[in-house]
């Protein structure tokens, strides 16, 4: 997959939220996405062990999602964890397994936040600008804002809300779990993100394609 190189990842923490302030004026989360239409959707995640990142990025055919394709990259960890700038400690990793990817998916899943973040830009959005193609966000927890539980049912969902903004979810994917928190990235929208993720939902809380990267990115002994 050819990845437009937009920055250098060699930043503070501060440089990072001044590219981030930046930055944010770019990305479109206000897109519809036609969830009917997509083929291929690519689960994201990192893990870190040893000061050593694991990206990993598994495209599955959706919806019955057989897999089709897993990239794998390491570095070592070179940022430190701030909460609001998770994509400048796994995002160069990231490029390197995006950059491997010969089937190119219809939409990724992150796992980790998009819109919903003190500064509308979390890594679901700012690497939904790297690779032009749409972006979703599903974090197990809330970065910012304040939202009301949702309902029992799965598909129940309350917004999140931040300095009077919508920017995200608390959505119920299953009965008696925790809700998930789900925004849009780049060249999407909330509503789209909602029906693709209850769309993505089987037998666990949690995303097949956020699972299945969740199980590659992981290290074994």
């Amino acid at each position: 997959m050819d990845i437009a190189r937009r920055h250098g990842w060699n930043l503070t923490p501060k440089e990072a939220v001044a590219l981030q302030n930046e930055l944010r004026g770019e990305v479109v989360a206000d897109r519809p996405l036609d969830v009917s239409r997509i083929r291929h959707i690519a689960g994201v995640d990192v893990s870190v062990k040893d000061n050593v990142s694991q990206a990993a990025v598994v495209v599955l055919s959706f919806p019955d999602f057989t897999p089709v394709e897993t990239a794998l990259a390491r570095r070592p960890t070179t940022f430190p964890y701030v909460p609001g700038l998770l994509s400048f400690r796994e995002g160069e990793v990231l490029v390197e397994a995006f950059e491997k990817l010969g089937q190119v998916p219809d939409v990724f899943l992150f796992d980790g936040s998009g819109y919903l973040h003190p500064r509308r830009i979390g890594i679901a959005c700012h690497m939904g600008l790297w690779l032009g193609v749409p972006t979703i966000a599903n974090a197990k927890n809330r970065l910012c804002g304040t939202h009301i539980d949702p309902g029992p049912e799965p598909g129940d969902w309350t917004q999140v809300v931040h300095k009077d903004e919508v920017i995200g979810a608390a959505l119920r994917t299953k009965r008696g779990c925790k809700p998930v928190f789900v925004s849009a990235g780049h060249l999407s929208d909330l509503d789209g993100a909602i029906a693709l993720v209850m769309a993505s939902v089987t037998k666990y809380r949690l995303p097949e394609p956020v699972r299945a990267a969740h199980k590659a990115a992981g290290f074994f002994a």
